[in-house]
């Protein structure tokens, strides 16, 4: 992965390389350094990355079936 794609892929997540880092029990300037000359970004960033926007999306839409109600009116008693 190209060191600009990583940077947009952080920025998308609305992700510090610090933030980042945290997540996953590293430092800032070790992320940082991925890019650099010889030091390439690991090869599991990107499907990462690709995970945490999909858990992003599910986290949106059970946000939106808990606030519509329709959970407690499945669990409601008249409804069993």
């Amino acid at each position: 992965m190209e060191k600009q794609k990583f940077n947009d892929l952080l920025k998308k997540a609305g992700l510090s390389k610090k933030e980042f880092g945290k997540m996953l029990g590293t430092s800032g300037p070790t992320i940082s350094n991925w890019g650099n000359e010889d030091r390439e970004i690991p090869y599991w960033v990107e499907s990462w990355f690709k995970l945490y926007f999909e858990n992003e999306k599910y986290k949106k839409i059970k946000e939106v079936i808990k606030e519509s109600g329709v959970c407690e009116a499945l669990l409601d008693s008249k409804y069993h």
